[in-house]
């Protein structure tokens, strides 16, 4: 039934747009995603997300133990509406919650900072498996209970007196060159066919003006036929 409502919400859209659509869904992975621990500066947050999307990844992960996150539309240019957006907010321990649930998604939990074990971007081995990439705080970076539940720690080589990047950077140099290498190589990392057709009808609905009300038509029309 999901490919006869994205058949026919393409009635709805430019022929350019559902071009462009069929064209960046083929670039589009869950091979890699990207987690955000309590980041509060919505420069930065939001920022991160045009990143995600003009790189490809297609699920972000955005955890507010103390600092809620917040998208400065200046910045984002609209980039959430493409996007994936899980916010993990309402547990104890929305840190420990969130890498439990990744781990039993089939993601190995990367910290991205400088550490005694670190591995360096260049030397990153992706066909180890899926790989959930976490942010910290631009001042705190990431807290204790995350670096203790990492299984790697990846670093970003620097040859400067300043210790590290202002996170969105980091982001985009490491998101930039792990994409790149994912692309050359022989990994699965495409969508599934129904995860192409999840994420369509999802962009389908942010394109089309009143998408809900087309939607219970279609359902409405033709589920019963």
């Amino acid at each position: 039934m999901q490919t006869e409502l994205k058949e026919y919400f393409y009635g709805f859209v430019s022929e350019r747009k559902r071009t462009l659509f069929e064209r960046l869904i083929q670039f589009r992975t869950k091979y890699l995603t990207v987690v955000l621990e309590d980041i509060f500066q919505p420069h930065n947050a939001s920022a991160v997300l045009r990143t995600c999307d003009c790189f490809g990844i297609q699920d972000v992960h955005i955890i507010e133990n103390e600092n809620p996150y917040q998208i400065n539309p200046d910045v984002a240019l609209g980039a959430s509406n493409w996007l994936n957006l899980y916010r993990h907010q309402y547990q104890s321990n929305n840190t420990l919650s969130t890498i439990q649930h990744l781990k039993q998604q089939g993601y190995r939990i990367v910290a991205t900072t400088p550490h005694t074990n670190d591995v360096s971007l260049e030397n990153f081995d992706l066909h180890k498996g899926k790989t959930a990439l976490f942010f910290g705080t631009e001042l705190k970076g990431l807290s204790q209970e995350m670096l203790q539940n990492a299984d790697e720690f990846l670093k970003i080589p620097m040859y400067g007196f300043t210790e590290s990047f202002n996170i969105s950077v980091s982001a985009s140099i490491i998101l930039h060159h792990l994409t790149l290498k994912l692309r050359n190589s022989d990994i699965l990392w495409r969508l599934s066919d129904a995860q192409e057709q999840e994420v369509l009808l999802d962009w389908l609905r942010v394109a089309i003006k009143n998408s809900d009300s087309i939607e219970k038509e279609f359902y409405k029309r033709f589920v019963h036929i």
